[in-house]
């Protein structure tokens, strides 16, 4: 079988991001069982991880990684450090048109680099097999515990970034201790999956979406909402799951109707994908509402102006929050009595680089790397790769105007 050089690049935009595609560990694994594969790696003073411990892994550190045949990374690729005619596989931001890496798509043509995106790979069924969705939830939903506390000076957690892993984090919130509040988490994917894990960590009780907007509780609880709960057809008909991703704009979503989700609701951490031609989940007027009990919101999926009005920003990891003023319908100050806090962070998993890097990786060996290599089917890649040979694939040609072709 044909050798096959792998390099793990240096994250180099900034800020700068911790996550790896592979931990040492799981590099010492790739060694053990692919003979066919070498790995090397750029020394980097950030990653979540030494140099050291990748060497006593086994993996060579060299700064000049141009002899390599395949170049992982996770975030974007500065446009000027892409080494012509390599392959690379990243996040690329590109295949929504985003403005700000135009020129990285544009210099990936140029230089005739065959671009795969981790967003990218998808089954036969076009569902993506790999991402960091499961830890922007878990972290997601630990910052809105956070925000809540600092909201009523109730407690303080240790930022998930200040702590070493998730087993601190999940340790931290013995601290919270929560009044008998309402929390909704919706979606049914990864991300919203992850966020129930941090409140399973909490041993919250999960309530039935009848239950929730019906009954009162003596402790906190929390409801999982999936599509149905809150989105209904405009012509009455039942509700369709393939209909409606298929035709959002033919459901309308009652989440803010009058005495539903949004009257009952203390702490929503909204988790689910948002089609732009979807209902938005409530409106700025109805934020003004007496009625809308919302005091916090953790925006994970953080869709600017999408489908949470509040969500004008993105926060950082060293500034989490900002609040919301309903009445003026600006960004102020967060924790304060008459407005809203939002988090709306949009690289959550950045917060637990060695966790999330290390689901990531497995994730990658199971299901990217036999292809990657040649062992199984390449078709794998071949759906994922937005450019190859200066020219666009098939499945992304829409993006021609965007790449000035």
């Amino acid at each position: 079988m044909k050798k096959i050089k792998i390099g793990i690049v240096r994250e180099e935009k900034q800020p700068h991001d911790k996550r790896v595609p592979f931990t040492p560990e799981q590099c010492s694994w790739i060694i053990a069982n692919y003979n066919e594969v070498d790995l090397c790696i750029q020394p980097s003073a950030w990653r979540c991880y030494s140099d050291e411990e990748y060497t006593k892994a086994g993996v060579s550190i060299s700064e000049d990684i141009s002899n390599c045949d395949v170049l992982l990374g996770i975030k974007e690729v500065p446009p000027d450090l892409l080494i012509p005619e390599k392959h690379y596989l990243f996040f690329s931001h590109t295949i929504k048109k985003q403005e700000h890496n135009r020129k990285l798509l544009q210099e990936s043509l140029k230089k005739k680099i065959k671009l795969t995106d981790y967003e990218c790979l998808v089954d036969h069924r076009d569902n993506r097999i790999i991402g960091f969705g499961r830890y922007a939830g878990i972290v997601g939903a630990y910052n809105g515990v956070m925000a809540y506390g600092k909201h009523y000076k109730l407690f303080d957690l240790k930022p998930a970034d200040q702590c070493h892993d998730k087993k601190e984090v999940f340790s931290e919130l013995q601290k919270a201790n929560l009044p008998n509040i309402k929390i909704v988490v919706t979606g049914s994917g990864r991300v919203a999956n992850g966020a129930c894990e941090t409140m399973g960590a909490m041993n919250l009780r999960k309530v039935t979406p009848y239950e929730f907007l019906n009954y009162t509780f003596r402790e906190p609880v929390y409801v999982q909402l999936h599509s149905e709960d809150y989105y209904e057809a405009r012509d009455n008909s039942p509700y369709s799951s393939w209909d409606f991703h298929n035709n959002p704009e033919s459901y309308r979503c009652k989440f803010s109707d009058a005495n539903s989700f949004a009257s009952v609701t203390d702490l929503l951490i909204h988790c689910t994908y948002w089609d732009p031609k979807a209902d938005i989940l409530f409106s700025k007027s109805r934020m003004r509402d007496p009625d809308f009990r919302i005091s916090v919101i953790a925006d994970v999926t953080c869709d600017i102006n999408g489908s949470i009005p509040s969500t004008m920003k993105a926060s950082t990891i060293d500034n989490k929050f900002y609040g919301y003023d309903p009445l003026k319908e600006s960004i102020t100050d967060p924790f304060g009595s008459n407005v809203i806090t939002v988090m709306a962070i949009d690289n959550l998993p950045c917060e637990l680089p060695r966790d999330a890097s290390e689901g990531f990786g497995k994730h990658l060996i199971e299901r990217v790397l036999p292809s990657l290599t040649g062992r199984e089917n390449t078709e794998l890649i071949e759906r994922a790769t937005i450019a190859n040979n200066g020219a666009l694939m098939p499945r992304f040609d829409y993006l021609k105007d965007y790449a000035g072709l």
